[in-house]
């Protein structure tokens, strides 16, 4: 067994991850003026954060030291411990603006549907790197994946749609990266634009939108409250008036006024656009936001427009570009391995850190309808931050213990 060392692993991706953390460590501690306020503590939310990044890298380093098809045998117990903690925040989750997300553990407020993602992407990957042949994917695979992959997108979903929406996304690109034929995804392809247009029209119909999301409303999402259970037919439905504001609100199109927009109806799409408007293009500098004291989740959901505001369109810019290098330099590291387990895990990990932060950006900006995605490894978080260290100390662990293609060891 190798010696333990504390930086393994591609020298490209820590780079990436430690500017990460540099942006993250800044913009949360401008971005957190609103929890100052409230607790009355001026350093204790920015080092709650500095702590869990630092519990992460421990984390990570640890990973990175581990061999990368060990990874094989924690998957059934991975899967295991997600799928009973998604059962279980139904039963005793905590709701956040009306959603159960959240599962508290002496204190410490543990999301199961971020390891339901890992979760997933380690069991896709083994599934499809077991049943490669010379000839492709054999044609069996796509049933062991589904088999896996829709019950856990069904449970998140009743909470978080955007999660597991993000999640199939990551699970198809991985199927068309392991090969998978045409002739499966095609059909496949059909029945999920199919679902999409169903539940677009369920949610239309039945979704209810008397009480307008206030501002008021939107600072819940500052709190964890408890709420009554509803039956299961209530939690199925239950987030569909939720839903369908956000969906009309981001379809409805054409500009408004200012004189016009409500403000408390649209707090944080409004806060958002002044914050980026407010940037002038080239920021006002670390720390001088002003939409932070404003901005509902501004250390979490909408940081994004926090870097924009304060770092102006170059440092978004460079944001963007962190995570373009960190999906590509993974895709480099998948091609120099042997073995497609430790490609597979690799690019499946990547594709599902990207997306998420990709799909942040757009609803910053307003490219996307309103929903409760971090920016993964900059925003302020609990568990999320943790495991978001994890998954990078595999890839880092495929990139030093994977066995490389012959010819590609030395590049």
């Amino acid at each position: 067994m190798s010696r333990f060392q504390f930086k393994k692993g591609d020298k490209v991706i820590w780079i990436v991850f430690f500017c990460l953390c540099i942006i993250s460590i800044v913009e949360v501690f401008s971005a957190s003026s609103g929890l100052t306020y409230k607790t009355g503590n001026f350093a204790g939310p920015i080092l709650r954060h500095v702590g869990l990044l630092l519990v992460g890298i421990a984390c990570m380093v640890g990973v990175s030291n581990v061999q990368c098809k060990y990874f094989k045998l924690a998957t059934p117990i991975v899967l295991f411990v997600a799928a009973v903690s998604l059962l279980l925040v139904l039963v005793i989750g905590q709701s956040t603006n009306g959603a159960s997300r959240w599962i508290n553990i002496a204190g410490i407020q543990y999301q199961p549907s971020e390891l339901a993602k890992g979760a997933t992407v380690l069991a896709v990957a083994q599934i499809l790197s077991a049943m490669q042949t010379p000839g492709g994917t054999d044609k069996r695979a796509i049933k062991y994946i589904l088999c896996i992959a829709v019950p856990i997108c069904f449970f998140i979903f009743l909470e978080n749609f955007s999660t597991a929406l993000l999640l199939a996304i990551v699970v198809l690109a991985m199927m068309i990266v392991g090969g998978v034929p045409w002739r499966q995804l095609g059909p496949l392809l059909g029945l999920c634009a199919g679902a999409a247009g169903l539940f677009l029209f369920l949610v239309l119909a039945f979704g209810k939108v008397d009480e307008p999301e206030t501002k008021e409303a939107l600072t819940l999402t500052e709190k964890v409250v408890e709420k009554e259970k509803p039956t299961f037919f209530g939690k199925v439905f239950h987030r569909f008036g939720t839903w369908k504001k956000r969906i009309i609100k981001f379809t409805e199109g054409g500009e408004v006024a200012p004189e016009d927009f409500d403000l408390d109806e649209d707090a944080q799409v409004g806060h958002a656009n002044i914050a980026i408007v407010k940037s002038n293009g080239y920021g006002v500098g670390p720390g001088n936001s002003v939409q932070r004291d404003w901005l509902s989740q501004a250390y979490s959901d909408f940081i994004f427009a926090i870097i924009i505001e304060e770092l102006g369109l170059e440092g978004a810019f460079g944001v963007c570009l962190l995570y373009i290098v960190l999906l590509f330099r993974t895709s480099y590291i998948a091609n120099r391995c042997e073995n497609s387990f430790p490609a597979f895990l690799a690019m499946g990990l990547a594709l599902m850190l990207t997306s998420q932060a990709m799909f942040n950006m757009m609803v910053a900006v307003g490219l996307g309808p309103v929903t409760g995605q971090p920016l993964p490894l900059i925003s302020r978080g609990g568990t999320s931050t943790i495991l978001n260290c994890i998954y990078l100390g595999m890839i880092l662990s495929v990139s030093h213990t994977a066995k490389k293609n012959p010819g590609l060891e030395n590049i």
